[in-house]
């Protein structure tokens, strides 16, 4: 099982930026997927999360209508659409797949429901 995330740089605070995240050795379709990020000296931190059609979303406060997760399942892809960045979202941003399949709800917030992380690309924005 393997995640592999992609899209990160340098950006200008205000600009975009779209992550990626290809998932093998899963049934793609039957896990819920989740973004989150880590700055440096800092925790890891909940960023978004989809369930398992795509039908349902969970987002930080931190980027709520700033960022869009969104999955396509023909393709095993997890994306996040980074708008309107901040100097503050600078990170190293990870994607995950959830422990269990078909699990969705508000606790798809916490780290302790994925199990498989991919490497993380890291997010940098200038202000």
């Amino acid at each position: 099982v393997q995640l592999q995330a992609s899209g990160g740089g340098l950006v200008q605070a205000g600009g975009s930026l779209r992550l990626s995240c290809a998932a093998s050795g899963r049934t793609f379709s039957y896990y819920s997927l989740g973004w989150f990020r880590q700055a440096p000296g800092k925790e890891r931190e909940f960023v978004a999360a989809i369930s398992q059609r795509g039908g349902s979303t969970l987002y930080a406060d931190s980027v709520k209508g700033r960022f869009t997760i969104s999955r396509d399942n023909n393709k095993n892809t997890v994306m996040l659409q980074m708008n309107s960045l901040k100097p503050e979202d600078t990170a190293a941003y990870y994607c995950a797949y959830a422990a269990e399949r078909f699990r969705w709800g508000p606790n798809m917030r916490s780290p302790s429901e994925y199990d498989i992380w991919g490497q993380g690309t890291l997010v940098t924005v200038s202000s």
